[in-house]
């Protein structure tokens, strides 16, 4: 079979499925996205089937069409994962999927890898809430263990009188999805490890990523992270080799850190290409989107070497104006062709550099235009003393 016969599959139909498809496309392989719902962005690029994820019929005739199977996002059915896998490959391995599902397995996981980890309890009753708030302290956030995404599914207490307004909130979905409370960590900085492993055990990272969130949700992300010696870098990307081997991955992933005290704390995995990786598109020299794609399907890896310098704001809600935001040189506009909506992921842009003070002042005046310079001062500070 030559590549250009060869055909990805995928479970999910937005806008990290519409991103593997763009990357597929110039490697002569094909998309074929399968979603629930109707109406994924991914479908201006991609071939798409709709069909519910118990719809065996539908899923058989997906399993036939494609040479392997990924996701768009990680809360997929484990059970639709492991019943495909019997059928043709799967990658990343369910297995992993299951623990990136559930964060008391997650978390677990970290620990046993030797990745330390915020203090953390599950929480099934309320009773176990009170227990847990004595025992870890506040303030703590109160999560779902599964489906909880960009901010959702959390809340944060700061005082014991925000015990009752946290399980009226959440309490309802101990006996569904699962809760647990992890104790806030007064992080200096937000890193995250974009790696990849293929099918033979060959694994790479690209250079450490410096994030800023907004209500839960990336708001900018920068790399190669500035301020970041070669022990911290060994020391993340040797956690994230550790998990890769522990879960026997194949694909991307992602490891989101905090560092308190020069420390890095384990936070979350996400099983698949992250937000914090897109930047990699135009400031590597292969992205995380091309590196999945080879990866899940058995060809060589490409190289992750940064090209210099970039930032990348996320847009949420709604697009801005394209034009104005072309003005600033080296910019590069991503409109997932999503339908406006408060809160959505709809497109993102980067902006690259050579030199850390050349991106500093593109930086400037793309934050200028957009109305964020509060947000994007910092990064801006960062790359003026580098």
């Amino acid at each position: 079979m030559s590549r250009r016969d060869l055909v990805l599959g995928v479970l999910g139909g937005g806008q990290l499925a519409r991103m593997l498809a763009q990357a597929a496309s110039p490697l002569g392989i094909r998309t074929v996205a399968l979603d629930p719902a109707e109406g994924g962005c991914a479908a201006d690029v991609a071939m798409t089937r709709q069909a519910a994820w118990d719809d065996w019929e539908a899923l058989q005739a997906f399993a036939e069409q494609v040479d392997a199977v990924t996701f768009d996002f990680e809360n997929v059915p484990a059970a639709t994962a492991r019943w495909l896998a019997e059928r043709v490959p799967v990658y990343p391995p369910p297995a992993a999927l299951e623990v990136a599902q559930d964060r008391l397995s997650e978390k677990t996981l970290f620990r046993a890898c030797g990745l330390p980890t915020p203090e953390f309890r599950a929480i099934g009753s309320k009773d176990d809430l009170i227990a847990a708030v004595n025992g870890i302290g506040l303030p703590a956030i109160l999560k779902t263990r599964r489906l909880g995404y960009d901010g959702k599914g959390q809340f944060r207490l700061r005082e014991t009188a925000d015990l009752e307004a946290a399980w009226d909130a959440l309490g309802a979905q101990a006996d569904t999805v699962g809760l647990i409370l992890e104790a806030f960590v007064p992080f200096e900085r937000e890193l995250s490890v974009i790696a990849v492993r293929d099918r033979q055990g060959g694994f790479r990272c690209w250079p450490l990523t410096r994030n800023w969130h907004v209500d839960g949700v990336l708001s900018l992300s920068l790399a190669p992270a500035p301020q970041v010696d070669t022990a911290l870098m060994a020391e993340a990307m040797g956690h994230a080799r550790t998990l890769a081997e522990r879960l026997q991955y194949v694909g991307v992933f992602a490891l989101e850190l905090f560092v308190r005290d020069g420390q890095l704390l384990g936070n979350e995995m996400a099983p698949r290409v992250h937000n914090s990786g897109h930047w990699t598109i135009e400031g590597a020299v292969t992205s995380q989107f091309e590196n999945h794609v080879r990866a899940v399907l058995g060809l060589p890896l490409g190289l992750t070497t940064a090209r210099g310098q970039a930032a990348m704001f996320n847009w949420i809600g709604e697009m801005p104006d394209r034009g104005a935001a072309l003005a600033v040189p080296d910019l590069h506009w991503h409109d997932y062709g999503k339908s406006a909506r408060a809160g959505r992921k709809v497109g993102h842009a980067t902006i690259c550099a050579a030199e850390p003070a050349v991106l500093a002042a593109r930086l400037e005046q793309a934050a200028q235009w957009l109305q964020r310079e509060a947000q994007a001062e910092p990064a801006v500070s960062l790359l003026r003393e580098a």
